[in-house]
């Protein structure tokens, strides 16, 4: 199961998708749903306000966005799927 070609919940997901003045890494336009992976550049101060920012103005829209670590997604793909969808289902 992965969130391409409609896998997740029947859920159509698009990749790299400009919202705004940003760029996200996942979108459900559908559930109004983003879904980020980070990198450990992510882990700066200066980037760490830059997301809050861009966060907050992405709510602010009516997204939900919720974060995942790269190593996350690559040592533990399942719970992140299974996440996904758990958040899929309450929205």
């Amino acid at each position: 199961m992965n969130i391409r070609d409609r896998q997740l919940n029947g859920i159509k997901f698009r990749r790299q998708q400009p919202i705004g003045n940003y760029i996200v890494d996942f979108v459900s336009f559908e559930k109004k749903l983003i879904i980020e992976i980070d990198g450990g550049q992510h882990n700066y101060s200066q980037i760490i306000n830059q997301d809050e920012l861009r966060t907050d103005w992405l709510i602010k829209d009516g997204y939900q966005v919720i974060r995942f670590w790269n190593n996350e997604v690559l040592e533990n793909l399942e719970g992140v799927l299974l996440k996904i969808k758990e958040t899929l289902e309450t929205r």
